[in-house]
């Protein structure tokens, strides 16, 4: 079944295409209420994008603890839980909090098949959870990227009163493609989340896919299992 996913603005002007050809349509919603919109709008799920995500994690700061069950207590179309997700534990948390699965950014991007510079796979695996810099504060476009000599020079200039045109050249997406055609990490501005701290590999796909289901289903019957107990009356 094809699938889009809309961000960054209304998606309600796109929905009738896509659906008169009956392409399904996610929406990525870093918030509450934009969600709830999504919904009315028409979309078929949701992506809810909680403050630990690489990019932009919107205005709000609320994470993913609270943001995701906070988003499924008002939806009743799908949800995808979004930004901090890695490995199994995750997973099975997020179907806790009620979502109906995870999306994963930085993870994919430390795999086999992912066709980055090894040099940037290699930092994410070395990295930890504060290695990200957070752009664009005080312009009230928030983005979480790499910590690097740009991103932070970006952050210093912006804190020190600068404009977005005294830092359009270091943020200019031409130099981020070239860190990761180039593997020079401090070329420019990239993407990565928070999650970093929970990557230790470079797996294949299907190798990572597989190790956090198979890990899923043992968390589930195993750990939570043995904490749960016998239910009454079974």
């Amino acid at each position: 079944m094809p699938v889009v996913e809309t961000a960054g603005s209304n998606p309600a002007e796109h929905l009738e295409h896509f659906h008169a050809h009956g392409i399904k349509v996610i929406h990525k919603c870093t918030s509450v209420r934009h969600a709830v919109k999504a919904e009315a709008l028409g979309v078929d799920a949701v992506s809810i994008d909680g403050f630990e995500c690489a990019g932009h994690p919107g205005e709000d700061d609320v994470p993913g603890l609270v943001l995701i069950p906070a988003t499924a207590d008002r939806l009743s179309v799908p949800m995808i839980a979004s930004g901090g997700f890695a490995d199994a534990r995750g997973l099975v948390a997020a179907l806790a909090l009620g979502a109906d699965g995870i999306n994963m950014g930085t993870r994919f991007m430390a795999t086999v098949e992912s066709e980055i510079h090894q040099n940037v796979k290699d930092r994410i695996v070395e990295a930890d959870e504060l290695a990200t810099q957070l752009i664009f504060r005080p312009l009230r476009n928030t983005a979480r990227v790499a910590d690097n000599a740009v991103s932070r020079e970006v952050v210093g200039k912006l804190a020190a009163g600068a404009v977005f045109e005294d830092v359009r050249e270091l943020v200019a997406g031409v130099r981020g493609a070239k860190v990761f055609e180039t593997g020079d990490l401090d070329h420019g501005i990239w993407t990565a989340g928070m999650v970093q701290g929970l990557i230790r590999d470079v797996p294949t796909c299907a190798e990572l896919v597989t190790r956090i289901v198979t890990e899923a289903a043992e968390i589930i019957r195993g750990r939570l299992a043995s904490v749960a107990g016998p239910v009454a009356g079974a």
